[in-house]
């Protein structure tokens, strides 16, 4: 048998040198998991609209004269009859089949979502607007410390934040100490009302994962208006009674901060991301205290400011860390 020539040991050489400098195939753009995008604007200009909402909330709630705990009860039955006949009519097969599990969840986080306007919104009678809705957005920490609890460790960069956004809690409840013990007890209950906005929205992602938004929010939402009329009925707090120019105050309240303010986020966070949806929410603590200042002529203590921008800071911080 003769040798195969030099010749022949190139030739059969070629075929096999070609896949090593063949161009990847037209698949390979797609192995990368964090392709770039611009924020969409319609996006950017619904989350402006909730931004504002959501400052609206706080000075509106001071402003109406009203018990608080009432407003709360009819700005949640005012968006279950909004919300009601389209789910009913849109979502009526998914409402009957959901499973008992996620009903249950629903129905818990509806109650600490009643706890938590329960807590907040009389604590805007008690302290100033900027200091109540600062402490109030907190939620991120709260949430940050309960998935700790459930053994999700978080990054580094969001411990740092929850430090330092708490060290600016701390300034900022010393200088409302120094006004009333009434203001600190209202820092208090603004505190408290975060962190049942964190277990809020813990039960609620995961109700979320088998059930439309429509679906939960309207079982979320009526109970949350079941738990405030039982609170309102145990602390005798009066249901009606007041003049029409309240119930448009309550019926701005329930479209800017419920529908426009909540729902508008809801529907961004999926294509903005967490990340940048939280992180634009903060901006309802200076929305809310310029608004105060403006409308009720409610000017927090100079010593409040650099404590709000701790806190703001903070938070920063932590949607920034928990994005990584």
């Amino acid at each position: 048998m003769s040798r195969p020539s030099h010749r022949d040991q190139q030739r059969s050489a070629v075929p096999a040198a070609r896949p090593a400098t063949a161009p990847a195939p037209a698949s390979a753009p797609a192995a990368d998991p964090r392709p770039t995008h611009p924020l969409p604007t319609l996006d950017l200009l619904l989350l402006a609209v909730s931004i504002g909402g959501i400052s609206l909330s706080g000075p509106l709630i001071s402003a109406t004269a009203a018990p608080a705990l009432a407003i709360a009860f009819w700005r949640n039955v005012m968006s279950v009859g909004v919300l009601g006949p389209y789910a009913l009519l849109r979502h009526r097969a998914e409402l009957r089949g959901i499973g008992r599990r996620a009903l249950l969840l629903a129905i818990a986080a509806g109650t600490l979502l009643g706890v938590h306007f329960a807590l907040w919104m009389p604590s805007l009678r008690m302290t100033s607007v900027a200091s109540a809705t600062a402490l109030v957005t907190t939620t991120p920490l709260w949430t940050i410390l309960l998935m700790r609890l459930m053994g999700v460790r978080a990054p580094r960069m969001v411990w740092l934040g929850t430090v330092v956004a708490f060290a600016g809690v701390l300034v900022l409840t010393g200088v409302d100490l120094s006004l009333s013990p009434r203001a600190l007890l209202g820092d208090a209950l603004a505190l408290a009302a975060g962190l049942a906005a964190a277990g809020y929205m813990l039960l609620g992602a995961e109700v979320r994962k088998t059930v439309s938004t429509t679906g939960y929010t309207l079982v979320c939402y009526a109970t949350t208006a079941v738990v405030l009329l039982g609170i309102c009925l145990v602390a005798g707090t009066p249901l009606a009674g007041w003049p029409a120019g309240v119930w448009w105050q309550i019926v701005l309240l329930m479209v800017t901060a419920q529908l426009l303010g909540h729902s508008l986020s809801n529907r961004v966070v999926r294509n903005l991301g967490p990340s940048v949806t939280s992180t634009a929410i903060l901006l309802e603590t200076p929305g809310a205290a310029l608004i105060a200042a403006l409308w009720l002529g409610q000017w927090p203590p100079a010593a409040a400011y650099p404590a709000v921008v701790v806190i703001l800071l903070g938070l920063v911080l932590v949607a920034r860390g928990g994005r990584r």
